[in-house]
């Protein structure tokens, strides 16, 4: 099985316990999930603020995809968006989507910009079903 990225959207609800991302344990467990700086970014500093360290050590010890961001190639993905009438889609999204295609790993997330943004650029998005 390929890398799978969790977005931020879905451990915010998978730590809240949120039923329908059980399934995340099932992940974990077979090693197959990464992360990346921009999410830790996100992440890491509230869960610290919360003194929940086991969840702190959980995504520290989580395969980081190094990050490359290609800015001009970003540009050319907010272009591709905007042509097509999504003109609110985040730098942080596609910098997110960008270090998934450059790394060939699945992207699981509840952000519907992401599906958005996999119409139009060769974006694997990981299916569950809710």
């Amino acid at each position: 099985m390929n890398n799978i990225l969790i977005d931020s959207s879905v451990w915010i609800e998978y730590f809240r316990g949120n039923e329908n991302f059980l399934f995340v344990n099932d992940l974990i467990i077979s090693n197959v999930l990464c992360t990346n700086e921009l999410i830790l970014a996100e992440l890491l500093p509230f869960i610290l603020y919360k003194k929940e360290f086991d969840l702190n050590d959980l995504l520290c010890n989580i395969k980081s995809l190094e990050m490359k961001i290609k800015w001009e190639e970003l540009r050319s993905f907010q272009l591709i968006n905007i042509r097509n009438g999504n003109n609110n889609i985040g730098i942080p999204d596609l910098i997110i989507a960008q270090n998934c295609m450059q790394n060939k790993c699945k992207l699981l997330s509840c952000d519907k910009h992401f599906k958005i943004i996999a119409k139009f650029l060769p974006l694997e998005i990981y299916n569950y079903l809710m």
